[in-house]
Order: structure tokens, then sequence, then C-alpha cells
């Protein structure tokens, strides 16, 4: 059995890396409802974005094989404790453990900066993204029907959530991501 990819945090001279594994999931599936695949200019300042949140990148043998991060889950003041998060993975590593060792460490690390719930939006149907983020603790909230339209199908997206602790009575303020200071 060969070893587990290795998890570290993502630093900007990753972006390139990021950019190649997520660029099949825009023009090869509809898993992104991008169109065009980010560069890794694109992809360094999504990974800049204030107030910073981890991204996490596996590598084997050296080379990166997948990547997860955190974003803000939407603009408005009062959702600040909640985070989107995303994994993905070369084609080569789906089913090797990758995705969960990710998860593993992303999701305490947005617990430990003060976030409460995780959602994760999955293009439906996947029923492999589905079975991973249910054994990851997600549930199911809901589905947009028909709310984005890509390769010429509307297409459904379902929203999972996952609660990172007990919702505090009086939160604190999320804290920004330190390993953002050594990019």
């Amino acid at each position: 059995m060969s070893q587990a990819a290795r998890i570290r945090p993502a630093t900007l001279h990753d972006a390139a890396a990021m950019a190649t594994v997520y660029a099949p999931y825009v023009t090869d599936s509809v898993a992104s409802f991008e169109e065009v695949p980010p560069t890794a200019e694109e992809m360094a300042g999504r990974m800049s974005r204030a107030p910073a949140l981890p991204w996490l990148i596996a590598e084997r043998e050296a080379a990166p094989v997948g990547f997860a991060y955190g974003s803000h889950h939407r603009s408005r003041a009062g959702y600040r404790w909640s985070v989107d998060c995303s994994v993905y993975l070369a084609d080569q590593e789906r089913g090797r453990g990758t995705a969960r060792a990710l998860y593993e460490r992303l999701l305490p690390e947005l617990a430990a900066l003060g976030y409460v719930s995780a959602f994760a939006g999955i293009v439906l149907p996947n029923d492999a993204s589905v079975g991973f983020h249910e054994s990851m603790g997600f549930e199911l909230v809901g589905i947009y029907k028909h709310v984005g339209f890509k390769n010429r199908a509307w297409l459904d997206v379902g929203w999972w959530q996952r609660l990172l602790r007990d919702p505090p009575a009086a939160p604190n303020e999320p804290r920004p991501w330190q390993q953002a200071a050594s990019r």
C-alpha cells in the first residue's frame, strides 16, 4: 500500500499547481460552474482574500495531487461564522483517502478560528461527493433546483452543512488564518 499524501498549508507559490488540479473540474465536468479555468494569478488572488482562511495542499512524492480550502459563505455580516469548504483532487488521487485527509485537517482549523458551520455545495447528481461529505459528518440541508446552466443543461446544487462546534450564545469574531502571514 502506498504512503498517504502529505498535507501542508498552501502558499502563493502553490497557486499554479492548484490551478492545474482544478482546471479539469471546469473544462471537463459540471462540478464547477466556472466556464474558464482560473490562472495561477487568479488562484493566488483567491488565496489572498481577507480575512484569510485556510488553503491546504496535498502532495505525493513532492507533486501536488489535491487541495482544500475554506471560503466565506456569504457577504452579509451575520454570516461571518459560516464558511464554505471545497476539495479538489487530481484524477489519479481519487479513492486514496486524500480528500478525507485534507478535510480532517481543514475542518478543525476552521473551528479553531471561530467558525461555527461549514457548508459544501455539490452539483447533482454526484454520488461520490455526496457520500464523501456525508461520511465527514455533513448533512443535506436543501437543494437549489435548476440554479446553474452549464453544458447545455440546467443543474441542481445540493447544500450540505456540518457544525464545526456548538454555536456559542455570544460568539467571538472569527480570527484570520495565521498561515497567511508566511505566504
